[in-house]
């Protein structure tokens, strides 16, 4: 597993920073890097990381997520860092208290994070709230297969599959792969 962590870390670095450039605007492929990890920190649960002054110099510090006053592009980062490690009620209370609930990228992880705690209807239900939103959002294609996958509807992971190649414009984009192999599998074996 903690290879699984570190690995996951280290794609988080080696992606775009979109969801904060487009001042947390939805962008469909944010992987957010993997600074400011609560686990990281040793927050404890329903805490953050945040900067705040200590005598009189900036350090990273555990706060309690209500009341943080983050903006929606940490908070989004601090919780897919939280689910792509396991942490999923974590990662949902943190991606909770994003304002814009409306963001396709929040809506895919907080689906994300309920499916993989065992609340799978609920997480179809954040997919296909991403989708009304952005029907190209190419994770939440992906995602919505894998769970598919898990409920041995194969057939219809094969048509999000043919909805990640539409998108990706091939099937050599990181989202294809993950789920062709999930589907190759019969099981949604990510993480």
């Amino acid at each position: 597993m903690k290879t699984v962590v570190l690995s996951t870390f280290a794609l988080a670095l080696s992606t775009s920073l979109a969801f904060a450039a487009a001042g947390g605007g939805s962008t469909s492929n944010t992987t957010p890097p993997a600074t400011n990890s609560p686990m990281q920190m040793h927050c404890k649960t329903s805490e953050v990381v945040k900067t705040v002054k200590k005598n009189g110099k900036d350090v990273k510090a555990c706060v309690k997520v209500s009341g943080s006053l983050l903006d929606d592009g940490d908070l989004y980062h601090q919780g897919w860092v939280l689910a792509k490690a396991g942490k999923y009620d974590w990662a949902i209370q943190v991606l909770s208290s994003v304002k814009d609930q409306s963001n396709p990228d929040v809506l895919t992880m907080l689906g994300y994070s309920n499916r993989k705690a065992g609340r799978v209807d609920v997480g179809f239900d954040f997919y296909h709230k991403a989708l009304a939103i952005n029907p190209d959002h190419v994770r939440a294609h992906e995602y919505l297969g894998e769970g598919l996958v898990a409920q041995g509807k194969l057939e219809d992971a094969k048509a999000q599959l043919g909805e990640v190649q539409r998108i990706c414009g091939n099937t050599t984009c990181e989202e294809y792969q993950d789920l062709s192999k999930a589907i190759a599998g019969g099981k949604d074996d990510e993480l």
